[in-house]
C-alpha cells in the first residue's frame, strides 16, 4: 500500500517509471466509478482527497465519466464525492452560448486523442447515425472532454481505465491508442491496466491484457532475437 492509499501495481517497482502518485490515486477513483462500488470509491476519493489530489481534477473526472459509465453510475460517484467534498470547484460553465467554442474545440481534442484515425472515427460515426458526430465532437470532446481543470492526458488515462472496466474492446482499442497519442507511456498504460485488474474478474483482465499487447506491439514494434526493433 502507497502513502497514497492505492495499492502498488504487481510487478513494478516502488520508483519504476510510470503514474505519479495523484495521478494513480485519481485513476484509481475512475475505476471504482465504473464498477460502482460506492464503498470503494468513498474510500479512494478520501484516499485522493488526503494525498491530495486536487479537488477539480475529480470534478472533472466525474463530469467526463457520464460519457463512459451513464448518468447513473456518474450521479451516484458525485453523491458520493459530495459526502467526502461537500463544495464543487469553481469550473467552466456549460452555457449554450459557447456552442462555437465546443465545435472547434471538440474538433481539436478529438483529434489529438484519435490521431491518424480522426477521419476514420468521423466516417464509422456516421455510419451509425447522423447525430452521432455532433453529439461525439460537440457535447462529448468540445463540452466535456476539452474543459479546463484537468489536462488530456489524465483524462485519457483515467477514461482508458473506465472503458475497460467495462469490457467493452473496440471502445478499448480506440482509448489505449488514445492513451499514447495524448502523452502517455507504454509503462503509464500498464500501470492503469494493472489497477484495473485489481477490481475486474481474470477472464475480463486477460483481454484487456491480449488487447494492449496488440496494440502496444503495433504502435513499437517487436522485438527480434537479438534484442534490436523490428520495423513494422
Amino acid at each position: 500500500m502507497t502513502p497514497d492509499g492505492v495499492d502498488q501495481p504487481r510487478g513494478r517497482a516502488p520508483g519504476s517509471p510510470g503514474l505519479d502518485a495523484p495521478t494513480r490515486s485519481l485513476v484509481h477513483v475512475a475505476v471504482a466509478v465504473a464498477t460502482g462500488d460506492t464503498a470503494a470509491l468513498k474510500q479512494r476519493l478520501l484516499a485522493a482527497r488526503a494525498l491530495p489530489v486536487p479537488e477539480p481534477w475529480v470534478d472533472e473526472l466525474l463530469l467526463q465519466s457520464l460519457l463512459n459509465v451513464g448518468y447513473a453510475l456518474g450521479l451516484q460517484a458525485f453523491g458520493v464525492w459530495r459526502e467526502v467534498s461537500p463544495s464543487p470547484a469553481p469550473a467552466e460553465g456549460l452555457s449554450h452560448d459557447a456552442w462555437r467554442d465546443w465545435v472547434e474545440r471538440g474538433a481539436r481534442v478529438c483529434g489529438a486523442v484519435y490521431g491518424r484515425t480522426y477521419h476514420k472515427l468521423l466516417l464509422n460515426l456516421r455510419a451509425l447515425h447522423p447525430a452521432l458526430e455532433g453529439l461525439v465532437l460537440v457535447d462529448a470532446y468540445g463540452k466535456l472532454i476539452g474543459r479546463d481543470g484537468l489536462d488530456l492526458k489524465r483524462r485519457e488515462l483515467c477514461t482508458l481505465a473506465e472503458i475497460a472496466v467495462l469490457d467493452t474492446p473496440r471502445q478499448l482499442h480506440a482509448h489505449l491508442r488514445g492513451a499514447l497519442n495524448t502523452g502517455s507511456t507504454a509503462e503509464e498504460v500498464d500501470e492503469v491496466l494493472a489497477l484495473v485488474e485489481q477490481d475486474v474478474d481474470s477472464g475480463q483482465a486477460l483481454r484487456v491484457w491480449e488487447l494492449w499487447a496488440d496494440v502496444r506491439d503495433k504502435n513499437f514494434g517487436k522485438r527480434d532475437a537479438g534484442g534490436g526493433k523490428r520495423d513494422r
